[in-house]
């Protein structure tokens, strides 16, 4: 596997990679599923809340006096040019190199990466966490592969099982996987929060 440059990424305190067409994918399947559910219109997620969900679920805690800033990398495949299911959506337009402020939790620097042409979605995500995972400066780290298709969710695992560090690094999958040096979280509670769709509603 051919080791790529990733060192035009920041190395935030808080670091999000998500696999974009994976989450694509995950907030249409929860709003057709919840449209027929609650029997009412599903809005487009709302990225900067999953975001923030994400990073939460990945340790971040408000610090009296201390301003946070998490990084989302958001890895996607060369032929979209935008999100389907979120808001705001356009890569190039509204996302890559944006930031957004949290009053509580700080500022989230956006940026996109189209892959495809000379590394594959998953080595480009693979490679990336490999050389956040060697920046003691990143304290949590926070990956959203696919782990429906594919072995990436395996290459990750078997790759932390060697990692020795103090950050706090979450896998995130729509179900339960196997196990490794990480902890899990479920993705689909960040999601349903960003679709709007309220714990009362679903009990």
């Amino acid at each position: 596997m051919n080791v790529q440059d990733t060192s035009h990424i920041r190395m935030s305190e808080n670091i999000i990679v998500a696999d974009a067409d994976y989450i694509d994918y995950v907030a249409f399947q929860l709003s057709v599923q919840f449209e027929r559910i609650l029997n009412r219109r599903i809005p487009q997620a709302d990225l900067s809340r999953w975001a923030i969900n994400v990073a939460l679920d990945g340790g971040l805690r408000a610090t009296e006096g201390v301003k946070h800033e998490t990084q989302v990398v958001l890895v996607h495949d060369k032929g979209k040019t935008k999100l389907e299911n979120f808001a705001p959506s356009n890569y190039s337009k509204e996302l890559n190199a944006q930031a957004f402020e949290d009053p509580t939790f700080g500022e989230f620097l956006v940026n996109a990466y189209a892959v495809g042409d000379v590394v594959s979605k998953d080595d480009y995500i693979l490679d990336t966490v490999q050389t956040i995972t060697q920046h003691p400066e990143v304290k949590r780290l926070m990956v959203i592969p696919n782990g429906e298709q594919g072995d990436l969710y395996g290459q990750l695992r078997r790759m932390l099982h060697n990692v020795d560090n103090d950050q706090r690094i979450t896998l995130f999958a729509m179900q339960p996987m196997e196990g490794g040096n990480f902890r899990q979280e479920i993705l689909g509670y960040s999601m349903l929060s960003a679709l709007g769709i309220r714990g009362d509603e679903i009990k």
